[in-house]
């Protein structure tokens, strides 16, 4: 058994964030007595001195830093050991959170959500539609409980769901698709791009390719494609969302020599897998379910 206990580097953190025993006994409602006899008992068991006068306060000593930084470590997993009992014994969400980003396939995406709220009829479902690192933000903000993202975020661990297909196209009477030969990157600078804005508040991103004279800037996907569908400029897109205009003309590939079709690595991201609740934990199975049938049933998963 451990011969420090918890409680005891609660103190010892405690008098160190307030500056000193007096100033913790108020924060903490344990009386400076307690407190100074945590800390030398502390300071007995391990034979080391952590802190040190200075004036009328106290300060870490050089091993009590370094051991104090090891104790928060402990202290957060405790407490987050402590949120996953406290969620079990509360149950079922009332409420979780998606972050999905638009080039996530919307049939998989709405086949998730239908069978979701089938199984799970109570909970609301908050869905944020989010471009590159938006929903990288909700995700590192604590907004979201799962992220769909084309883009990793630091600090968590994502799990490899699908790999989205993109494709330059443009209106079939586009001038580009009047040259009547294959086109290189030249080609496309003399004419007017479609992008879609990054959603994220503070880091935005720009992607792809954006050497085009002219650029429009959207907010969604589908206001980029219903452009597209007017002649108003060319744009790479997902092919999931282009399906039914290529099949009938209104979308046409553009002949690149190259560069013409990208593939982007979608991951399913959870906030913290270990907290996540049942409505959570399902709504990222059915999320794993559906794309592959969707995949299955629809067309070849290398298409994605």
């Amino acid at each position: 058994m451990s011969r420090v206990t918890l409680a005891q580097w609660q103190m010892l953190a405690a008098v160190v964030d307030h500056g000193g025993f007096s100033r913790a006994a108020d924060a903490i409602h344990k009386s400076p007595s307690t407190l100074n006899h945590a800390v030398h008992k502390l300071e007995e068991q391990l034979g080391v001195s952590v802190l040190e006068p200075v004036g009328r306060q106290v300060r870490l000593t050089e091993a009590g830093e370094m051991l104090l930084r090891r104790a928060r470590q402990l202290l957060e997993n405790a407490d987050s050991l402590e949120d996953v009992a406290s969620r079990l014994a509360e149950g079922l969400e009332a409420e979780i959170a998606l972050a999905i980003d638009q080039i996530f396939p919307p049939d998989a995406l709405a086949r998730a959500l239908d069978a979701f709220s089938a199984a799970f009829p109570h909970v609301r479902v908050q869905l944020h539609e989010t471009v590159l690192h938006g929903g990288v933000e909700m995700l590192q903000d604590g907004q979201a409980d799962l992220l769909i993202s084309g883009l990793g975020a630091q600090g968590f661990l994502g799990e490899p769901l699908v790999s989205v297909r993109f494709i330059a196209v443009a209106h079939p009477e586009h001038p580009l698709h009047g040259l009547g030969r294959a086109l290189d990157l030249r080609d496309l600078e003399q004419h007017r791009q479609l992008v879609v804005r990054d959603s994220a508040q503070r880091q935005s991103l720009d992607s792809g390719w954006l050497k085009a004279e002219q650029r429009w800037t959207v907010s969604h996907l589908d206001t980029s494609i219903g452009m597209l569908e007017r002649n108003l400029g060319f744009a790479w897109v997902p092919e999931t969302r282009i399906r039914d205009a290529l099949t009938s003309g209104r979308l046409k590939p553009l002949p690149l020599a190259a560069g013409g079709v990208r593939e982007i690595p979608i991951q399913l991201i959870h906030r913290d897998q270990d907290r996540a609740g049942p409505a959570t934990r399902a709504m990222a199975q059915q999320l794993r379910d559906n794309v592959a049938l969707c995949a299955a049933s629809s067309f070849d998963k290398s298409e994605w």
